[in-house]
């Protein structure tokens, strides 16, 4: 090793130990113990994905999960047919479709206080400890179900349980309401270039 690569070497295990220093006090300082309402919104791919992921998760970690999906209405996806055999996993496929399917805003209204009143079925029962509410963020957007009293009811949750709001356009009071709020951007999708949904990526 020459005294250059050695350089290196030694100024890349000083600030190793200072960013270790910065991350284990931050680390220290994190002690609340609580349930989290987590937000995956924007235009880019893997909103539901990753709140799936976290399924798994939770499943691995013997947590009790349920599922309500707004706005889909198929019921061939990988991740259903995958979760609805895991005994530990209620699932509730509430939608008609998108909105430029059904366009039928009494309809779709319909369906989602339906899906919500399934919701607060589970965001009531201190036994669940990961709440998925899949593609919400539609509904909000649409005014398909009023904001202010969503939030009101995902406040008013067990204290240890989760919460996963997906879809795009999450409006700014779920927004300030959330824990973690991730926004995905959108840089490359191959639907633009031509390809259709493929099953076992998309769906």
């Amino acid at each position: 090793m020459n005294e250059q690569d050695n350089e290196k070497n030694i100024r890349h295990a000083e600030r190793m130990q200072r960013k270790k220093a910065v991350v284990e006090e931050k680390i220290a300082a994190a002690q609340t113990e609580r349930g989290v309402l987590l937000v995956n919104t924007g235009n880019g791919k893997g909103k539901s994905s990753a709140a799936f992921g976290v399924v798994a998760r939770a499943l691995g970690h013997g947590m009790q999960v349920g599922v309500v999906q707004f706005i889909k209405g198929r019921s061939d996806t990988g991740e259903e047919a995958f979760f609805r055999r895991q005994p530990s996993v209620v699932w509730h496929v509430m939608g008609e479709g998108f909105t430029w399917d059904t366009q039928d805003r009494t309809r779709d209204v319909a369906s989602a206080e339906a899906a919500w009143e399934q919701a607060r079925a589970l965001l009531r029962d201190p036994a669940i400890g990961l709440v998925v509410l899949d593609e919400l963020n539609i509904a909000l957007k649409y005014r398909y179900l009023e904001v202010g009293a969503v939030i009101a009811d995902l406040l008013a949750r067990p204290a240890h349980q989760h919460v996963i709001v997906t879809g795009r356009a999450a409006p700014p009071e779920l927004v300030e309401a959330a824990d973690t709020v991730t926004d995905m951007g959108l840089v490359k999708h191959a639907f633009a270039a031509g390809v259709k949904a493929m099953p076992g990526l998309e769906f």
